[in-house]
């Protein structure tokens, strides 16, 4: 038996005649089990006839959680055999181990009946056995008459392909996330437990069980920690989270379409409700599935989805979470557990944690901690909030605190949890009430336009986020998980009851509008009266309907207290009337589909910082001219019917003005010219807009846009110095002007982009003052035939080498020798003669991109770019040899260059060189001397906290990789002793077929001690499918400081993960640390700084005593899916 094999829990136990099958099917299948990462029990001992079965089998039965028996000619012929199936078929009835049977030289019918070579076997159990044949009889009938596999009438009979089959199958039962509870969830094992013994698994019937009791319980957390745990001993397990939202948002066809997709494990549409009810109940109800619905709060939800215990097979299990008794007593469920809350012990460890940081409380706040504890009831939530509230608060505070607590019930939770609340400052209370009511599962900054950015709302209102946001997150209030707003249920339900007080139905009363049927109730009310109580509408669907609108609007028009307002009225009355009056405390407007009428005439908004407008139908914002001292941002969108803009005189502090797609524009006020406060100024795709204002005085602009308005536009004069400039964008115009004074007037520019720009007069083009200037690049596109919506399809499709490029380079190079960091090139298709010698002395450059392009070879020297560090020659599909490479580049990306046929020495003297791209192309590359060659940086300890990424075409580094590379993606390593002092780190190799252009890969280093070698690792042979190789470094000195490090460790055991791909060979071996001088012992501190920001470099996404997670970042080859079509 393999040492691996001798371990408990298993994940799958293999039964088999060993002389039939251990070295053929068998063998083959759990090589491909191992493959997969499926820790397989396979016992390789032989038994004499007539010796017991050992108990360490009975006991890997006991703990696997799927048994596979192969069943043979003479499987019957084996005692040892038979006692195995008869203790797992006794497992499956008694605690729902799952069983799958394979036949593989017999038939199901042979099994059944002990007949044939089969039954022959069988017989002479009948004598030497008689004590036992009727058991064993019992069992070679039940395990017949599961479905299982015939491998001869599967896949006509290839058995690699029958394998797969089994072993994908196998992968899809085993649920990934078998892991035990939590040890940080405080006093949840024996709740689990006991829920678990409830539940009676593995015996029939079907059975409900609801878990009830007040929010923040930990109802969730208990059901979704029990379906984890005992998921294996179902065929199918779903879980469906946050019903009440889901049901609310989405309706309940769309729970349904979700229910049975994860069940069936295919994609399902319904069309309608009843159709779903239907499809459950004659797709499931002969399958053994495990459910959880967890925040059910109607009975139509139960209804729809588990409406009758008949709707699923014998042993199934049904979980409801929710806050209502009454419900689940109406669906008559089985068992009512009321959630356990926590006892005196685990919410005195659970309040400390929290309070203190620590399981004991701080001297003399014992027995303040004790009556907090007593008012907390039990309840985690409760215990987390107050905690972290009185969380380094001094005695006087606590005892404040406290005194308020006796005046609020213990059954009170929300007026409990309020106590936080009332902690926090005016803007901080403003700012919590906004993410409960608006932005719960939003993200803090959006960069859709179509939706409300919060991080600009908060800003506009002056609740300070940055800082707000962290107080909240310390009082427990809310969480960020992914760069996402979150909360408790229950925290959220105490923000809506400030918002609303005991009025919920009366939405007039209320500081904060945003449901549907709250503005339905604001239309629908008694009459129109001044409103000083609503300070926020926020509305993003469809709704009110047109008939509504007239009235709506006047129910604005009574709001004299708004702050802000953000509205999308999709459909409208073109003919309908704006509103009358607007408050004039408003900060933030976002409409979509404002009427034809000017904003009234008394809206004179002082406080208003961002005002965006999208698909308004508006000639003009308002009437004559508005001074708005405190206006940041203004935004207009896709307004087809605007003809001019405000006067800029009078929004003194507008920092960002987006004039985008708006058709009919034909003028901008001159005013904007010599606007002093502006930085960020885009206008593009206003196709009548022939003018743009004489630039006089834009002091501190630092990014300007003007793209694809009419084609008679021409860049603007620029009367003063734009010192502030730094990014400029200019699209489908004229840029005569801008070339001849882009270098005295845009000094401290960084990136220039020239888009299907056109140069008609022969002006002196001027980039000598240009000392700073970073990106250049240069794109033009063919036009289609046909007139797009949007230009830039056909650049992403079509590029070429316009004229402008090619002027441009000949003019603009020989001046930028000073400055220019990074030159972007892709795409201008280029042809031998055609790239200007003078890139060579651009002397700063540290990035040079000419991928696809049409040139054979560069007709120019790199030596002399000694600072340059990334070379990207992707997609130059005609290019025949690589460049010889200055002495400091640190990437070179050369995919998709297939008529590359010698690759030659360009690597010589690369002493910074450290990843190297070359896949996809045309010559299969012997990278041994290229390995060889950069092994010299890290085995001199030159790459410090460093890595190194190869991408080659090709097996010859895998082929001669010691020691050799084993089957899979997962490898061992032995650890001699002293091997953190005399090796520098890990080289890793890895051999599979082509993926896509993202290289993100996950290595999971696991500490594992050391004994014989285990037969997992078969040694990797190379196939067909096989056609690249990948190499990776990391030194120790990148991982020294992490928890998981342990000079100590003996054996480590590597894991490469890829998201949806798999690798048909990997290995790892000690990189010996030399003596000598490493580069990095010689590196000036300018050169180390250098290096450092282009190294490449891996994230720590896990990081424990006994598991290190890294990643190295995805990076994208532009334009490599295009050209591979």
């Amino acid at each position: 038996m393999t040492s691996s094999s001798q371990s408990c829990n298993c994940d799958v136990f293999l039964s088999f005649r060993g002389e039939d099958t251990r070295k053929t099917f068998v063998d083959h299948l759990y090589s491909a089990l191992a493959d997969r990462k499926v820790h397989t029990y396979k016992d390789d001992e032989k038994l004499p006839r007539g010796e017991s079965i050992r108990p360490s089998l009975f006991k890997a039965i006991k703990e696997s959680q799927i048994a596979v028996i192969i069943f043979s000619k003479n499987y019957a012929d084996s005692s040892w055999c038979l006692e195995e199936l008869a203790y797992i078929m006794k497992c499956k009835n008694k605690r729902g181990l799952f069983v799958m049977p394979i036949f593989y030289d017999v038939v199901p019918s042979e099994v059944r009946k002990q007949q044939g070579e089969f039954g022959r076997g069988f017989g002479k159990q009948e004598v030497e056995n008689v004590n036992k044949i009727e058991s064993w009889r019992k069992a070679l009938v039940d395990a017949s008459e599961i479905a299982g596999w015939e491998p001869k009438n599967i896949a006509n009979g290839h058995e690699a392909k029958v394998i797969k089959e089994i072993v994908d199958t196998i992968s899809d039962k085993l649920f990934s996330v078998n892991s035990c509870v939590d040890e940080d969830l405080v006093g949840m094992s024996t709740r689990l437990q006991q829920l678990e013994d409830q539940l009676d698994i593995g015996s029939g019937g079907v059975l409900m069980v609801g878990i009830w009791g007040v929010g923040g319980g930990g109802k969730t957390t208990l059901a979704s920690s029990l379906c984890m745990k005992i998921s294996r001993h179902f065929q199918g397990h779903c879980i469906i989270d946050n019903i009440r939202e889901e049901s609310s948002k989405h309706g309940l066809k769309r729970l349904q379409e979700k229910f049975l997709s994860t069940l069936l494990k295919t994609e399902m549409k319904l069309q309608s409700v009843e159709e779903g009810k239907h499809m459950i109940r004659s797709r499931l109800n002969h399958s053994n599935v495990l459910i959880l619905l967890d925040d059910v709060d109607d009975c139509k939800q139960l209804d729809t989805l588990v409406g009758s215990r008949n709707w699923f097979g014998s042993g199934s299990r049904v979980i409801i979470t929710t806050r209502d008794e009454h419900l689940l007593r109406t669906h008559k469920v089985d068992l009512v557990c009321p959630v356990m809350l926590l006892s005196h012990d685990e919410a005195i460890m659970l309040f400390n944690k929290h309070a203190y940081n620590k399981s004991e409380p701080i001297n003399h706040y014992d027995r303040l901690s004790l009556r907090v504890i007593s008012y907390a009831a039990g309840l985690p939530l409760a215990l987390k909030v107050l905690g972290s509230f009185l969380y380094d608060k001094n005695e006087k505070e606590w005892l404040s605190s406290l005194s308020r607590l006796k005046d609020i019930p213990e059954m009170e939770i929300v007026e409990m949890l309020k106590i936080s609340y009332d902690g926090l400052k005016t803007v901080e209370k403003e700012l919590f009430l906004d993410i409960a009511c608006f932005f719960r599962g939003k993200s803090i900054k959006s960069t859709d336009d179509r939706s409300d950015d919060a991080t600009e709302i908060f800003e506009a209102c002056g609740y300070h986020p940055d800082i707000g946001i962290k107080v909240l997150r310390q009082k427990a209030l809310i969480t960020v998980v992914d760069g996402r707003f979150d909360m408790h249920d229950l925290v959220q339900e105490m923000g809506h009851y400030i918002v609303r007080g005991e009025r919920p139905n009366n939405p007039e009363t209320h500081s904060r509008v945003w449901k549907d049927e709250e503005i339905e109730n604001l239309c629908l009310g008694d009459g129109i009266m001044a409103n000083d109580k609503v300070e926020v509408i926020r509305h993003v669907h469809d709704f009110p309907p047109i008939a509504h609108l007239p009235l709506f609007f006047k129910i604005v028009s009574s709001m004299k207290k708004l702050r802000w307002l953000s509205l999308n009225l999709y459909r409208h009355d073109e003919n309908a009337k704006g509103p009358n009056f607007l408050s004039n405390e408003l900060q933030y407007i976002r409409w979509y589909y404002y009427p034809r009428t000017p904003f009234p005439d008394n809206f004179q908004p002082m406080k208003l910082v961002v005002l965006k407008l999208c698909h308004s139908l508006q000639k003009q914002l308002w009437k004559g001219y508005k001074h708005l001292p405190q206006l940041k941002v203004l935004q207009l969108q896709h307004m087809e019917n605007l003809l001019s803009t405000p006067n800029f005189d009078g929004l003194p502090c507008l920092q960002k003005l987006t004039l985008y797609e708006c058709e009919e524009l034909k003028e901008i006020h001159q005013s904007l010219g010599k606007h002093t406060n502006l930085e960020d100024v885009d206008v593009s795709f206003c196709r009548k807009l022939r003018m743009f204002p004489t630039i006089v005085h834009m002091g501190k602009l630092e990014t300007l846009e003007i793209t694809y308005c009419h084609r008679s536009l021409e860049f603007p004069e620029i009367k003063s110095n734009m010192e502030s400039l730094v990014n400029l964008y200019v699209g489908n115009m004229r840029v005569d002007a801008l070339l001849s004074s882009i270098g005295d007037k845009c000094s401290n520019l960084i990136s220039l982009n020239l888009i299907d720009c056109f140069y008609l007069k022969n002006k002196e083009v001027n980039f000598y003052g240009l000392k700073h200037l970073e990106e250049f690049k240069i794109h033009g596109s063919n036009r289609l035939k046909k007139k797009l919506d949007h230009v830039w399809i056909s650049w992403l499709i079509d590029c070429y080498r316009s004229q402008l490029s090619k002027f441009l380079l000949r003019l603009v190079l020989p001046q930028l020798t000073h400055s220019l960091r990074k030159l972007d090139l892709h795409g201008c298709r280029l042809k031998d003669g055609e790239i200007p010698s003078d890139i060579g002395d651009l002397f700063n450059l540290q990035e040079l991109d000419l991928g696809r392009n049409d040139f054979t070879r560069l007709d120019f020297s790199l030596s002399q770019l000694t600072r340059l560090k990334i070379l990207t020659l992707t997609c130059c599909k005609w290019l025949v040899e690589l460049p010889k490479l200055p002495s400091h580049i640190v990437i070179l990306r050369a995919d998709y260059c297939r008529s590359l046929t010698t690759l030659g020495d360009f690597y010589t003297n690369c002493k910074w060189l450290c990843q190297v791209s070359l896949s996809r192309g045309g010559v299969v590359i012997d990278g041994s001397r290229l390995l060889q060659s950069m092994r010299a940086m890290f085995e001199g300890n030159a790459l410090r906290t460093h890595s190194m990424i190869l991408n080659l075409e090709g097996l010859e580094i895998a082929k001669g990789f010691t020691p050799p590379l084993v089957r899979g993606s997962r490898c061992r390593l032995e650890l001699p002793e002293n091997w953190s002092n005399d090796f520098s780190g890990f080289l890793m190799c890895a051999v599979g077929a082509y993926e896509d252009s993202y290289w993100c890969h996950l290595i999971n280093m696991e500490q594992v001690p050391m004994g014989n070698k285990s037969e997992e690792d078969v040694v990797w042979e190379a196939s067909d499918n096989d056609k690249r190789t990948l190499v990776w470094y990391v030194s120790f000195a990148s991982f020294r400081h992490t928890i998981w490090w342990n000079s100590g460790y003996t054996g480590v055991l590597f894991t490469l993960e890829h998201a949806g791909r798999s690798f048909s060979g990997f290995g790892v071996k000690l990189v010996e640390r030399k003596s000598g001088i490493g580069l990095s012992d010689t590196l000036t501190t300018q050169e180390e700084y250098e290096f450092s920001n282009y190294a490449p470099n891996f994230n720590i996404v896990r990081d424990s005593q006994n598991v290190l997670k890294i990643a190295f970042p995805s990076k994208y080859e532009p334009g490599a899916e295009l050209y591979a079509l």
